[in-house]
């Protein structure tokens, strides 16, 4: 028998846990990782950037609820990968983190791409871990897989240096083999405590339900939407929540989030956080005299804000939420006749008549408005909603904010976005998980009814050019995804609608007299051919300025085989005001003018 590497008792260890797809970028000493995984079995995903690598991974744990794996060198590999490692610990999405490292015999010497990354990362990681010897790899790779899974979900590292990953053994079955790890188990209510909150939800005069990306993650939505269709609540998605219940619901407040916030009086939250997304809970967003009710996997989350400690629960979703059913059994929220809700409906058609006006507005160059209807419209033709045939991804502040609200979703990890830490890059690199998730060779992603996705991509041109070449990746491994590039020429907002105001403004920029009217400290390139790296690396380009255009090219992009960009070139949105509508504080004066 020949001796095995460190190499194959790693990627053993990787295929006793159970993992089916490994992303990451090779180089000396970890290719020897990626080949022994790839002939076990595992697929092995090769990005252009670690940064998008390890946001890929990151992702790949939300949607299947098992962590997702990255591989990278060690040194600048690992810096690069660090953008993951904040990623995974801000939206609490298990991570397994593996990196290559300098030889032990050469620690301090300076050696090749030497860092002590385990240091490093220590202070951001659930778990930062060496192996001792070859024969410790398997178990200590579960544990940090296991660490990174199990509570609160988040990064896990495994340092490999060179000569563990090159020495040898001479008979590998003497080596204790791990096996696929269970699922944490699922705390339940504090039945004391279960007691008050019941009480305080029957007498709510306007309840609220907050779903977030943490019950999506849970997979808690049948025992959801069977407690809001029993208790007949108003609820709220988060914009990662989006599906949990389906966007169509009567009971949905999105379309009146303001009035659901400022009247509320009992708000039960149900994986989410108090933080800015929610407006950290305060008046004036919110009312004053809020009560607070939070369901959390973690204890420290609750512990975040006082107003939540009090009737905070720490368990899973999935079991504590069917006890509060029974415990309310034959209890509902009189939604019909409640002054709270005719005041939200009511809201409700005020606003989507308002987002219907908008999107009806027909102009040369295009608002993003009636660009995202007309998308929404060709792919709804093409797939319905209600079959859950197509994953949203999106990042880019515009192009995000306003396609939150245009786009249904009806089934549960069908909408990404740049998430808690509102990260700009994200984008392909989880599109590229959701087409491994729901798409792959052995897809471990569920939602909805229909099995394969299209995967439809929502860019601002900024954002886009985060990670622009991992379209090369995507053609590499003949995934069809769908990107649109919104192309207004700047971040937030372009300089010029017209060519020769904007080059006349290049001109004094680059004329290096420091004069003013030149371009922006947000400003991109004028109307730059983004569609030609798709056409570069095999897939589909279209340039858009129309209306008829860009349906013809959704159309055919969504059936094409492979993948697709569409350069949709938008209205600049020129002089108006700088700022990300999430965070709009509505103050006279607020927010940066270009």
């Amino acid at each position: 028998m020949a001796p095995s590497t460190g190499a194959y008792i790693i990627a053993c260890a990787l295929r006793d846990l159970g993992v089916k797809v490994l992303f990451g970028i090779v180089g000396i000493p970890v290719v020897e990782i990626a080949e022994e995984a790839i002939n076990l079995g595992i697929q092995f995903i090769g990005f252009r950037n670690e940064q998008a690598a390890s946001y890929a991974a990151s992702v790949y744990g939300y949607l299947t609820g098992r962590p997702g794996v990255c591989l990278v060198v060690g040194g600048p590999g690992v810096l690069h990968a660090m953008a993951g490692i904040g990623n995974s610990d801000a939206n609490a999405f298990p991570l397994l983190l593996l990196a290559g490292s300098s030889e032990t015999h050469l620690v301090s010497r300076g050696a090749f791409q030497e860092l002590d990354a385990v240091s490093l990362l220590n202070p951001h990681t659930k778990l930062a871990i060496r192996p001792p010897s070859l024969e410790e790899i398997p178990s200590v790779v579960a544990n940090a897989y296991r660490t990174s899974w199990y509570g609160r979900p988040g990064p896990g590292f495994v340092d490999l240096p060179a000569d563990l990953i090159q020495g040898t053994v001479e008979d590998a079955s003497e080596i204790q083999a791990t096996s696929i790890v269970p699922a944490a188990p699922r705390g339940g209510a504090d039945e004391a405590k279960l007691s008050r909150i019941i009480q305080r939800l029957k007498s709510a005069k306007a309840p609220l339900v907050v779903i977030g990306k943490g019950a999506a993650y849970s997979q808690a939505e049948g025992a959801i939407r069977d407690f809001i269709t029993k208790c007949e609540l108003p609820f709220l998605p988060t914009p990662m929540g989006k599906g949990v219940m389906p966007d169509t619901h009567p009971y949905n407040t999105a379309s009146a989030r303001s009035a659901a916030l400022k009247e509320a009086d009992v708000v039960l939250i149900l994986g989410a956080r108090l933080n800015w997304i929610l407006h950290f809970g305060d008046a004036p967003k919110w009312n004053p005299a809020v009560t607070f009710i939070q369901i959390d996997v973690s204890a420290d989350e609750l512990a975040r804000s006082p107003r939540t400690a009090s009737l905070g629960l720490v368990g899973d979703l999935a079991a504590i939420l069917p006890q509060i059913t029974r415990a309310l059994s034959g209890w509902h929220f009189d939604y019909a006749s409640s002054p709270y809700t005719s005041h939200i409906r009511k809201s409700t058609q005020k606003n989507e008549a308002s987002a219907l006006l908008k999107a009806q507005i027909s102009k040369t160059p295009m608002t993003y408005a009636r660009v995202f209807h007309i998308i929404k419209q060709t792919l709804h033709a093409l797939s319905p909603p209600e079959d859950g045939g197509v994953v949203y991804v999106s990042e880019g502040a515009n192009t995000m904010d306003i396609s939150r609200s245009i786009f249904n979703v009806e089934h549960p990890r069908l909408r990404l976005d740049a998430g808690t830490h509102a990260t700009m890059g994200v984008g392909l690199g989880y599109a590229i998980a959701a087409h491994a998730a729901y798409n792959g060779p052995t897809p471990e992603g569920h939602a909805g009814p229909t099995r394969r996705k299209k995967i439809v991509c929502l860019e601002g041109d900024s954002a886009f050019g985060f990670s622009a070449m991992e379209v090369e990746t995507m053609a590499r491994y003949g995934m069809d995804v769908l990107i649109f590039v919104m192309n207004n020429g700047g971040v937030y907002h372009g300089d010029s609608d017209d060519a020769d105001e904007w080059l006349a403004m290049q001109a004094k920029t680059t004329s290096g007299g420091g004069e003013k009217g030149g371009l922006r400290s947000t400003s991109l390139g004028w109307e730059v051919g983004y569609e030609k790296i798709a056409e570069a690396c095999g897939g589909l380009g279209y340039l858009v300025r129309t209306e008829a255009e860009l349906e013809k090219a959704t159309r055919e992009g969504f059936q094409a085989g492979r993948v697709c960009v569409v350069n949709v070139v938008v209205e600049s949105g020129k002089g108006a005001k700088l700022e990300f509508g999430w965070q709009a504080s509505g103050k006279k004066g607020a927010g940066a003018k270009l």
